[in-house]
């Protein structure tokens, strides 16, 4: 099997500097000779078979954990500082520079993936593995399936951002990469469900935990939705570019349909996934109601598959269709209230931890942006507030405070939570920088939304205030300007949330090192460990 692998690989190498070599197009070219070094550094993987078997003291195999903690933290540290830059670059257009792949166009879409995809995707696949394994009593199915996974997805994060700053993306949002970078995603994701699915087939327990529930229909429905959306014609083999299987209005609803349960199953459903194993191990209490967290599941993801049209108020799409996707989502308030209810129920009889415990701080505030983005979510799918709202930077506010408050924050909790018990240690370097790390996030989320909610606001009146002679008062340079101070705000909070980030990595660098800070105990708490870190 060994030799048959390396063969594979040798001839993928080759193959690839091939067609290095007869590419159509620059971004091509490039794209084919990350892909032969992707495939020399897969066959010195193969070579070396020092990590073949890497289970912990627990028998589970952490490895491909341990390996997704450092790549969730690296990545988010890039993404954030991507941001700051481009916020910057909103506020001062002279930061945009002469050279084409440092422009806000390119740079916007590195910015959003690497958050996305390569802080919360890493963050998804390194906790799905370790929750399936607790909950089940099993080991991965395949280890070498789990590390293909992963490195794969490295992959994957690499072709896309060099795709992005070189010029090479379909134009589609969250879905920019050419056609053979879904394709490679595809493979990799198929191996992924493989993996997870194969792993609770071989359970030891007979129920399945909740969390693997919202784990798995994130896995399906993505699957589901990268290759509808992705259904596209390469103009040439050998080149880069496509075109879409859809076009005009049904090309539209495709997107937002794939747009809108991105946000839905990649950025709701997993992170659910994470926040009922996470939320009540750091709080040491269970889930305060599991029939609720069954409903929640159910109801969830039965709705917000039908929420995507209202993305596209007010266009060719039909009335009836829009008005469809507006009471789905409205709805959608409903079971969403109901998940982060019995999150924050979950520390009934614990609440004196928010004290004490930074970590749980952190998981009870992403919480409640949860709460508080699935409240203004369903509020800004109703036709007449959309029509304030759509395409200025009130759905920026609304995005971010979704990606950073409930999806960062949940993040930042599980690696905390995780990174002592990977690597053995008796608890973090400092507490006392976690708790730093979280005032610098959740003040930068505050400053960061509200402002875009202030200069949103101002953007929609001064777009329809019209004269008596039906023309418009204020021309867009008008609004730009009037904008400004918010632009500043937005870098601002931007940059404190890359402030923490920074500092999560330095305490966590610090943790797998093994080092303790000498400190003294959070707000009267007894011990600096505010709860225990026995090996799971």
């Amino acid at each position: 099997m060994r030799a048959f692998e390396l063969s594979i690989l040798g001839i993928c190498f080759f193959a690839a500097l091939i067609a290095a070599g007869r590419a159509h197009d620059d971004v091509f070219a490039i794209h084919c000779l990350i892909a032969a070094a992707a495939a020399a550094f897969f066959f010195y993987r193969r070579m070396d078979a020092s990590e073949r078997i890497d289970y912990s003291a627990t028998g589970y195999a952490d490895g491909v954990v341990r390996a997704g903690v450092i790549a969730t933290v690296f990545w988010g540290v890039i993404g954030f500082a991507a941001g700051v830059y481009i916020a910057l670059q909103l506020a001062f257009p002279v930061l945009n520079l002469d050279l084409p792949w440092t422009t806000f166009g390119r740079l916007r879409p590195l910015h959003t993936s690497a958050v996305i995809f390569a802080f919360g995707g890493n963050a998804l696949i390194c906790t799905s593995f370790y929750v399936v394994q607790r909950t089940t009593g099993a080991r991965l199915i395949s280890n070498d399936a789990a590390w293909f996974v992963f490195w794969g997805y490295q992959l994957f994060i690499v072709l896309a951002a060099t795709g992005y700053v070189l010029g090479g993306t379909q134009g589609r949002e969250y879905a920019e990469p050419e056609w053979y970078v879904d394709l490679w995603l595809t493979v990799v994701w198929v191996v992924y469900l493989v993996v997870f699915g194969g792993t609770i087939l071989r359970r030891k327990e007979p129920h399945i935990y909740v969390a693997n529930w919202f784990y798995l229909s994130f896995i399906l429905t993505i699957a589901m939705l990268h290759i509808v959306n992705n259904l596209t014609m390469p103009v040439s083999f050998l080149g880069s570019k496509s075109y879409s299987a859809f076009a005009g209005v049904q090309d539209a609803l495709t997107q937002w349909w794939y747009g809108h349960n991105a946000v839905g199953f990649f950025l709701t459903a997993g992170f659910l996934g994470m926040m009922y194993y996470f939320v009540p191990k750091q709080a040491e209490r269970p889930v305060y109601s599991y029939k609720l967290s069954i409903i929640h599941f159910w109801s969830l993801i039965f709705l917000y598959i039908w929420a995507g049209p209202h993305h596209l108020h007010y266009t060719a799409l039909p009335d009836w269709a829009q008005t469809l996707g507006m009471v789905f989502s409205v709805m959608l308030w409903m079971p969403s209230w109901g998940g982060m209810i019995n999150g924050l129920m979950t520390l009934s009889g614990a609440w004196d931890k928010i004290r004490t415990d930074p970590v749980i701080k952190t998981m009870v505030v992403a919480v409640g942006f949860y709460g508080m983005s699935t409240f203004e979510g369903p509020l800004m799918s109703i036709k007449d507030v959309n029509s304030l709202s759509h395409y200025t930077n009130w759905t920026i506010g609304h995005v971010h405070s979704g990606a950073l408050g409930w999806v960062g924050m949940i993040s930042f909790g599980a690696m905390y939570y995780l990174t002592p018990r990977l690597w053995g240690r008796e608890r973090l370097y400092s507490l006392r920088l976690v708790n730093v790390h979280f005032w610098l996030a959740t003040i930068g989320i505050v400053l960061y939304a509200a402002s875009m909610w202030v200069s949103g606001i101002t953007q929609g009146l001064m777009w329809r205030e019209m004269s008596p002679f039906g023309v418009p008062v204020w021309s867009f340079a008008d609004s730009v300007a009037a904008i400004f101070t918010y632009d500043l705000i937005r870098a601002a909070g931007g940059g404190m949330y890359l402030i923490g980030g920074i500092i999560m990595a330095y305490n966590l660098y610090r943790t797998v090192r093994g080092d303790v800070r000498a400190e003294a105990p959070m707000h009267g708490a007894t011990s600096d460990a505010p709860s225990s870190v026995a090996a799971e």
